[in-house]
């Protein structure tokens, strides 16, 4: 922390005594500087301790302007050297100081100025160096949490430990990926989004590196990080070695990011590789690997399927818990239901399998997924779509459509057709339905077989025409 007046002043050794503004005490001292000009504010940045023994000062001085040119200028405070030119700071320059809230500080004849500015030099190194340690411990601190297996997540809980308030990492959209403590995403998402907002659109209009601003009562930084913003806030101002912690962090974010990137994309085609196993029946050697990479081998029951848009997919990973990956543009969820599937997706659940049977349920989910798609649901269970019978397993368009390019040579021979495989093939109860003689139904009948191309007195061709029928009346 920067030195203060009141420091300098508790320092025995320098006999520094406090004859004006004994309130003020508190300011920071940035340097010191000695001058006897009547007016030293063009050589000073402020926050200096000026120093003087009152040399260019006379009883014809005007010591209100005087002070009022340090004040102005921002001066931390003047050190009045005494013995000199001066027996004691004169009453006005005292009485005008108070007034401004300027503290002043008496000097004794025997502590030279040099020893002051020794003090404040010492005091600046040691702050120098306790920052140089703080931002070094807490560089090696962000980086063993972005090594961990949180990673980003890891970082930014950790540098909202060391500033003392909130972190958030979030996406060119604004989306929160992570926050710590949990309350900082919605302090981004409903505190003061009248001034978050608007700063964070400034960051990325203008192609800033870092802005600083203030929202509900919050300091706040906000730092781009190449496709992610960096999102800190406390209650109070950030002092310099918190800045530098923050863009210890940016560093460490940056390759954080990239590293958990470039581990997720190598994760999520393992995933593909292993479900493929899986699929094709090497069970042992599937589930090996996958419990050594993430100690959560793949479980039986339920296989999921969920399909959709590729970014409702993408967002739905972000969900995920146990076992699952990605395969023909869907993502299959192996042993459990996903609890909160995300809007835009269909969900097909299968019947509870072994993992040796997981080709069994992966079609299960497949046939479920599309029912839900179809119908415009969220989510079908295949126990339920089995319910209603073979008809309802069918595709309905492709199955519709297949069923009109088999029988759209018939025309009205398919009512002759249906009668006849509702009657199971018997001529006579066709007949008797249809009130035509039964050689009739026998010509139209073979007149069928000739227009289809195909044997009915095959029992998968009578099957194969009674579906397309029912499919084709909507029965399906």
């Amino acid at each position: 922390m920067p030195l203060t007046l009141a420091q300098l002043v508790a320092d025995g050794r320098l006999r520094l005594r406090v004859v004006a503004g004994a309130a003020s005490l508190e300011r920071p001292v940035s340097w010191v500087h000695v001058s006897e000009l009547a007016d030293p504010t063009p050589f000073l940045d402020g926050g200096e301790l000026l120093l003087t023994t009152g040399l260019g000062l006379s009883p014809a001085s005007d010591l209100d302007a005087f002070v009022g040119r340090l004040a102005g200028r921002g001066v931390a405070g003047l050190g009045f050297g005494v013995g000199l030119s001066h027996a004691a700071a004169p009453a006005g320059l005292l009485a005008a100081a108070s007034a401004a809230g300027l503290p002043v500080l008496e000097v004794p004849r025997e502590v030279p100025f040099i020893a002051i500015s020794k003090a404040v030099l010492a005091a600046q190194a040691a702050d120098a160096y306790a920052e140089v340690v703080a931002t070094s411990s807490a560089q090696q601190a962000l980086t063993r949490a972005a090594l961990g297996a949180q990673g980003p997540a890891g970082v930014v809980r950790r540098l909202a430990q060391l500033v003392g308030g909130w972190a958030a990492l979030l996406d060119r959209a604004g989306t929160v990926l992570h926050a710590a403590p949990a309350s900082a995403a919605r302090t981004l998402a409903g505190a003061a989004p009248a001034a978050i907002g608007p700063a964070l659109d400034r960051l990325q209009r203008r192609r800033l590196a870092s802005v600083v601003f203030e929202a509900g009562g919050e300091h706040v930084v906000a730092q781009v990080l190449n496709r992610r913003l960096l999102v800190v806030g406390r209650p109070e101002p950030f002092d310099r070695t918190a800045q530098q912690i923050i863009g210890a962090a940016a560093s460490v974010l940056t390759l954080a990011v990239a590293r958990s990137t470039a581990l997720d994309r190598a994760h999520r085609r393992l995933r593909t590789g292993l479900l493929r196993l899986l699929l094709d029946g090497s069970t042992a050697l599937a589930t090996d690997v996958a419990a050594a990479v993430w100690e959560v081998p793949p479980a039986p029951g339920p296989v999921a399927v969920l399909t959709g848009p590729a970014a409702a997919r993408e967002a739905q990973l972000e969900l995920l818990d146990g076992f699952f990956a990605e395969h023909d543009d869907h993502i299959v969820v192996l042993g459990a239901v996903p609890r909160e599937p995300v809007t835009g997706l269909a969900v097909g659940v299968s019947e509870p399998v072994p993992l040796e049977r997981l080709a069994d349920g992966h079609r299960q989910a497949l046939a479920a997924a599309d029912a839900a798609r179809r119908a415009g649901t969220q989510l079908v269970r295949f126990a339920d779509l089995a319910g209603g019978g073979l008809l309802g397993l069918l595709p309905g368009d492709a199955g519709r459509a297949y069923a009109e390019a088999l029988l759209a040579p018939l025309g009205a021979l398919t009512g002759t057709l249906a009668v006849w495989l509702r009657h199971h093939g018997q001529w006579d109860p066709a007949a008797a339905e249809l009130g035509v003689h039964r050689h009739t139904v026998r010509n139209r009948i073979r007149r069928v077989a000739e227009l289809t191309g195909r044997d009915l007195d095959s029992a998968d061709v009578r099957a194969e025409l009674w579906l397309a029928l029912r499919l084709r009346s909507g029965s399906g």
